[in-house]
C-alpha cells in the first residue's frame, strides 16, 4: 500500500511517545502520511517538534520517567481498538518494556522480551554478548571506580570514546552528548571524575579510525517470529558534533557485511520490533566494528528508508494490527539521501574551516533526491521554530560575550605604553 491508497477501515491510532525530538517528529509525519491517526506525547511544549500539524492530539508528560505511563493508561480506554505504540527515546522504550503488562489492554507493544531489551541497551552486557558471539567490537574497558580509569588510561590506545553503560536520566540531564572523545590518559581521568556522578558504570572504547563516511547503519524490523521483514543500509556522510555526534547527512548505500552482521545480531537473541545497528569500517584494515544498536524505536534515519521506497514504520504498524504487509519492502539502492539542513551547515562549516571541505564538495554531497529531517512543505511550523530558537540562542550567546568584554563601571583599565 501507499500513503494515497484508500483504507478498508478506519485505522487505529499510533501513539508517538517522545514527539519532542527529531525522531519523534519524523515518525509522526511518516505515519500520518499513511492516513494513520497520530497522537503525540511530549515532555517539552516549547520544543520545535511540538509545532507540527500532523498530530490529531498532543499530550504532555515527563517521557524521561515512568510518569508518562499514567498518561497512556488514562488515554487507553478512549480507543475503540488497540493503538500502536512508537516510543522514540531509549528511556521510553525501557519504561514501556518494563511495564508492558499495564499497557497491554490498550496498546500493541512491539518489543522483544524485556531481558533482551535490557541486555541490548546495557553496553556492558552487549559487549560481553558480542564478544561471545564473535562480533568485532572496539577494545573496551569498564570503569567501575577510579582505579579502573587509571588502568584504562595506562593500557588503552588513544583517542578513545567515553560513554555510560546505560544512559540514565542523570546523564541526559547533565550532558547533551551521547559520547565524549578523549585524546589521552589525562583527559580520560578528568572526564571520568566529571561524569562518574551521573552514571553507575562508565565504559571507554578505543576509537576506530576513519571519517564520518565510514559509519554504516542498518534500520530493520523483525516480526514476532524473529523474521526480518525490512532491512535498509545507509551511511553517514557528516554528523554534528563532528566525529562523535548524530548524523546530519546520510545516504543509502549497499554494504552486505553490515547487513549480514546486523541481522545476525538481532536474530541471535530472538528479536522482535524495530532495530538499528551502527558499524564503523576501520580505515586501516577495512574491518567493520560494532559501535552500538538502538532498540525498539525509530531512529533519525528511519526517514531515509521511506524516501528510498521502503516502508519501515508502516510495516511495523501493519504487522502489529494484522493488516496485509506492504509489498515493496526490499531495498533498491537508489542512492537517496537524508539531511538535517541546519546541523549539516554547522558540520560543513567546521570541515571548511579545517580545509577539508570546499563549497563545491558540499554542494555535490547534498545533491540528488533526499528526505529532510525538519523541513516539510506541508508542515512548516517545526522548521521555522527550529530556526528561530537557534537564532535566539545565538543572539543570547553574543550578548553574553559582549558583556564579558565590556569592563564594569569604575574599572581602571591600565594603559599600554608605546
Amino acid at each position: 500500500m501507499t500513503p494515497t491508497e484508500e483504507r478498508p477501515r478506519k485505522l487505529p491510532p499510533a501513539v508517538v511517545v517522545g514527539l519532542d525530538n527529531m525522531t519523534g517528529l519524523q515518525t509522526a509525519r511518516i505515519l500520518a502520511g499513511y492516513q494513520i491517526p497520530v497522537i503525540g506525547i511530549a515532555a517539552d511544549p516549547d520544543h520545535f517538534a511540538c509545532r507540527t500539524n500532523v498530530c490529531q492530539a498532543l499530550l504532555y508528560a515527563d517521557t524521561a520517567s515512568p510518569a508518562f505511563l499514567d498518561t497512556l493508561e488514562q488515554l487507553g480506554p478512549h480507543f475503540t481498538e488497540k493503538a500502536v505504540l512508537f516510543p522514540c527515546t531509549d528511556l521510553a522504550v525501557l519504561n514501556i518494556s518494563a511495564h508492558r503488562d499495564r499497557l497491554a489492554p490498550w496498546y500493541h507493544i512491539v518489543l522483544p522480551e524485556h531481558n533482551v531489551v535490557e541486555m541490548l541497551m546495557d553496553k556492558t552486557r552487549l559487549a560481553i554478548y558480542a564478544q561471545e558471539a564473535g562480533f568485532a567490537i572496539p577494545a573496551t574497558r569498564l570503569l567501575g571506580n577510579r582505579a579502573d580509569a587509571v588502568r584504562a588510561a595506562a593500557e588503552l590506545t588513544f583517542p578513545c570514546i567515553l560513554k555510560p553503560a546505560v544512559k540514565a536520566p542523570d546523564w541526559h540531564e547533565h550532558t547533551g552528548d551521547k559520547v565524549h572523545r578523549v585524546e589521552d590518559g589525562r583527559a580520560l581521568l578528568a572526564l571520568y571524575d566529571r561524569f562518574r556522578r551521573w552514571a553507575d558504570l562508565l565504559m571507554v572504547q578505543e576509537w576506530i579510525p576513519g571519517p564520518d563516511a565510514n559509519l554504516y547503519s542498518c534500520n530493520c524490523y523483525f516480526s514476532r517470529d524473529s523474521e526480518p521483514l525490512v532491512a535498509f543500509i545507509a551511511r553517514k556522510l557528516r554528523q554534528w558534533p563532528p566525529e562523535a555526534g548524530t548524523s546530519c547527512l546520510g545516504e543509502e548505500v549497499r554494504n552486505d557485511e553490515v547487513l549480514h552482521e546486523s541481522l545476525r545480531l538481532f536474530a541471535g537473541v530472538g528479536y522482535r520490533g524495530l532495530g538499528y545497528v551502527e558499524m564503523k569500517r576501520d580505515e586501516r584494515t577495512g574491518r567493520h566494528y560494532l559501535i552500538e544498536p538502538n532498540i525498539g524505536r525509530p531512529t533519525g534515519r528511519s526517514a531515509i528508508c521511506e524516501a528510498g521506497g521502503v516502508p519501515l514504520l508502516y510495516t511495523m504498524y501493519c504487522d502489529a494490527i494484522g493488516l496485509p504487509l506492504p509489498e515493496n519492502r526490499e531495498q533498491r539502492y537508489t542512492g537517496v539521501k537524508w539531511i538535517y539542513l541546519r546541523r549539516d551547515l554547522q558540520s560543513a562549516f567546521y570541515y571548511w574551516r579545517r580545509g577539508e571541505l570546499s563549497l563545491r564538495d558540499w554542494w555535490h554531497s547534498i545533491r540528488g533526491p533526499k528526505a529532510y529531517a525538519i523541513y516539510a512543505p506541508h508542515d512548516w511550523g517545526p522548521f521555522w521554530a527550529d530556526i528561530s530558537t537557534t537564532l535566539r540562542k545565538g543572539a543570547r550567546s553574543l550578548r553574553r560575550k559582549a558583556r564579558r568584554r565590556v569592563p564594569p563601571p569604575g574599572t581602571v583599565v591600565p594603559s599600554v605604553k608605546p
